[in-house]
């Protein structure tokens, strides 16, 4: 059956839609809430280094304890992403996105009734478990509901919510300990519009196209004529893929380790951004909020130009590793240029502008978010999108209590920075030793 005879044949369409009118775009607000989405995840995520000040006097935390606080909830959601990976693949995105929802927020609201060091870091770690899901479920939507030629632009709405979450968490966290008085109900209120979020995520997604009651004929046939001529070029892959069969791939390992470098930078700026503002440059509750607010908000900024920019060079003819390998790695060095920049410029204005320059350059990598899709296809995104958030999300956990090491031993954040430099090479050796350009057959 022709791809127009089987979306005539569905009936399932809005009503008055033919093959012939024009498209909807249901795909495009299905990422919109997405990104919504991953900005309330990375909201919650971040809320902990916002109110960090305050519960390090609270429970009379060291900076060796805090780094093992803020990489409680690392731990759960790397060792869960492998995992969720194949459940999405299995069970579908929305079944997954809706429960990961209801459980991160009462787990973020169970973290605001912490009595202490063991009870947050317990309820750190649920967080991590019930978010696992996310993300990978975004990565299969992008390949189930976008064109190829769209993808781009689709990974970086998706993961622009990383960083306008944690631009807005500061602001958002710190505004709700203003109005409350108290970290603790910050916490609860944040946990609530989660779980009120998931049943907006089960009313709204669907795991394909067809199935959306919103679509029309013209944009399934645009999507599945579009996914013909992508398998048509590439091996043929089921559903059920085996991770092992693909560690035999270079670009598998430079997809893990590009975003294992990524994490890296952004997870150390992430979780000791506010304490770094605090301690070194001397920054109150609300200018910490504001100052999170504009670094993030550069990288939000910066993530939705890279997915354009993407799209749009590939749409002129241009190849997608000439694109890919171009875009990330010219990121990388601006990267590292501002990482170094900071650490050299002592002058606290100055240090925000740098640290926004970082975070503007490396949320292109968010492009990444594209690869299990390209590497993977339709049937095994979600298990690729799992293994690589797997690889990116040890640095999730290793970044944190690293960096309380260091400054622990060293009382400065100077080689903390020369840390994130670090990861900044792996990220950009790794972003340009990635083959974009095939899927991998198994």
């Amino acid at each position: 059956m022709s791809t127009n005879q089987s979306v005539a044949a569905s009936g399932k369409f809005a009503s008055g839609d033919g093959a012939s009118s024009r498209p909807t775009n249901v795909r495009w607000r299905l990422f919109i809430l997405l990104l919504i989405l991953v900005t309330v995840n990375y909201v919650d995520r971040g809320s902990l280094s916002v109110a960090l000040p305050m519960i390090q006097k609270e429970f009379n935390l060291p900076p060796e304890l805090l780094g093992l606080l803020l990489s409680a909830f690392f731990w759960t959601y790397a060792v869960m992403q492998v995992p969720v990976g194949w459940l999405i693949d299995k069970f579908g995105a929305r079944k997954m996105l809706t429960a990961s929802c209801v459980g991160w927020g009462a787990a973020t609201a169970a973290s605001g009734l912490a009595g202490g060091f063991m009870s947050m870091f317990i309820a750190r770690m649920g967080i991590g478990i019930t978010e696992a899901g996310v993300m990978p479920a975004g990565g299969k939507l992008n390949a189930l509901w976008m064109p190829a030629k769209e993808r781009g632009r689709g990974a970086t709405i998706l993961d622009a919510g990383a960083p306008l979450g944690a631009g807005l968490g500061g602001i958002a966290i710190a505004t709700l300990i203003g109005l409350t008085g108290s970290w603790r109900w910050a916490f609860v209120i944040a946990g609530a519009a989660t779980v009120a979020l998931g049943f907006a995520v089960w009313m709204y997604v669907r795991d394909q196209p067809r199935d959306h009651p919103k679509i029309n004929a013209a944009e399934v046939e645009y999507i599945e004529a579009a996914h013909q001529e992508e398998d048509a070029l590439n091996p043929t892959q089921t559903g059920g893929g085996k991770l092992r069969n693909y560690l035999k791939y270079r670009s598998f390992w430079a997809m893990c380790l590009g975003w294992f470098g990524f994490n890296g930078v952004f997870y150390g700026l992430l979780t000791w951004g506010p304490l770094y503002l605090s301690e070194s440059k001397g920054f109150d509750l609300k200018e910490i909020g504001w100052s999170t607010f504009v670094i993030f908000g550069a990288g939000f900024v910066g993530e939705i130009l890279g997915g354009i920019l993407a799209d749009k060079l590939q749409a002129r003819g241009l190849g997608t590793n000439k694109v890919m390998r171009s875009l990330l790695g010219f990121s990388a060095v601006m990267v590292m240029l501002g990482l170094i920049g900071t650490t050299v410029i002592p002058e606290a204005v100055t240090a925000v502008i740098m640290l926004s320059v970082v975070l503007f350059f490396l949320r292109w990598v968010g492009l990444f978010w594209s690869v299990p899709a390209i590497l993977g296809g339709r049937a095994n995104a979600g298990l690729l999108g799992g293994a690589m958030n797997f690889s990116g999300n040890i640095a999730g956990f290793l970044t944190p209590i690293v960096v309380g090491l260091i400054v622990g031993a060293t009382g400065g954040y100077t080689w903390a920075l020369l840390y994130f430099v670090a990861s900044a090479v792996i990220m950009g050796v790794a972003v340009v030793t990635l083959d974009y350009s095939k899927r991998l057959a198994i």
